[in-house]
């Protein structure tokens, strides 16, 4: 009797235990429709949240690859400026080939897109684990890198795509399936994806040891080099299928595409839950901290409160503060 006893009153125990880090992003995401519903009743029409979270798509792609390299212990700054770059040698390739190939372009240049994406993030990955170098000053390296070829690429103006691929092309931002738009919908995919290889996979369970203590991962047989360097190539391939979604919007690569991305990026995932020290992911939270991110700066424009100019400092805030909470909870 005091077997069976003990054995029911641990399990209740078990099933309704979890952490307030959980459920957090999807409260505040909540309180906050609720919030710009009382400023402004347009805030929570149709039309106006399906822009603003086909907007966050591109963030919430990036945030998605980024909550695996934070979860296991790094940092990359450089995702802003490998978007532009990778956007950059897109459009390139997709307009040498258009005259003979056509419109068979655009796939070709989505194939190339990813491929340059595996790269950069492998490459970002080899110099924190190879190189032994700290992810912040390794990825602030690559990211005046990857800033300094677009600008070189495009020589200091832009990289338009070619007018015979524009309208072959829109569908891939403008386009719906069932009345949802694509990149709502390629986001979605990325966090299914990401949630089965972060929550049900061997290599989730090893990036999540390494984040939280390298040398008791190290002494439990796992590959420190392996796992960081594929949670970066991860990141880089995240970064492609963002920058895929991104050509069609503005038509065209410049200096300035994926400005601040890093730093909406990093917000996303600590709003999300994920704690910056490394150790587990949250990669729905991820996904519910960019829409945030893009509801507060759409609140900042249909509002008088704060200047839209400020967006950048108000999400400083929020990073800030989000931090200082994970600091000093428990």
């Amino acid at each position: 009797m005091t077997v069976i006893t003990g054995s029911t009153s641990v399990r209740p125990e078990r099933e309704w235990n979890f952490e307030w880090r959980d459920v957090g992003p999807f409260v505040a995401l909540a309180a906050l429709m609720v919030i710009g519903f009382a400023i402004n009743p347009d805030f929570l029409s149709a039309t106006n949240l399906g822009n603003v979270i086909t907007r966050s798509a591109f963030i919430a792609i990036i945030a998605v690859g980024a909550t695996f390299v934070i979860s296991s212990g790094g940092l990359d700054l450089s995702v802003g400026s490998m978007a532009a770059f990778i956007t950059g040698i897109t459009i390139m390739f997709m307009n040498r080939m258009a005259p003979d190939w056509g419109v068979s372009a655009i796939p070709a240049g989505m194939v190339v897109a990813i491929a340059v994406g595996l790269l950069c993030g492998l490459m970002n990955g080899l110099i924190v684990t190879v190189g032994k170098i700290e992810p912040f000053i390794a990825t602030l390296g690559t990211m005046g890198i990857f800033r300094a070829l677009i600008t070189y690429l495009s020589d200091g103006g832009t990289i338009p795509i070619d007018r015979s691929l524009r309208d072959a092309y829109r569908p891939v931002y403008f386009g719906t399936v069932v009345g949802i738009p694509l990149p709502i919908v390629i986001s979605i995919a990325v966090a299914v994806v990401a949630s089965f290889i972060l929550y049900k996979m061997k290599y989730g369970r090893k990036c999540a040891a390494v984040g939280a203590n390298e040398d008791v991962a190290r002494y439990s047989g796992i590959s420190i080099v392996k796992t960081r360097t594929i949670a970066y190539t991860i990141q880089g391939a995240c970064v492609a299928i963002a920058a895929i979604c991104y050509v069609p919007r503005l038509g065209a690569a410049t200096p300035t595409t994926g400005v601040l991305w890093e730093l909406q990026v990093i917000t996303a995932v600590v709003i999300g839950g994920t704690a910056l020290r490394g150790g587990k992911g949250h990669v729905w939270g991820t996904v519910a901290g960019a829409v945030i991110l893009e509801l507060i700066a759409n609140l900042m424009v249909l509002s008088d409160f704060v200047s839209e100019y400020l967006v950048a400092g108000v999400q400083g805030v929020i990073i800030i503060i989000a931090m200082l909470i994970q600091r000093f909870s428990k």
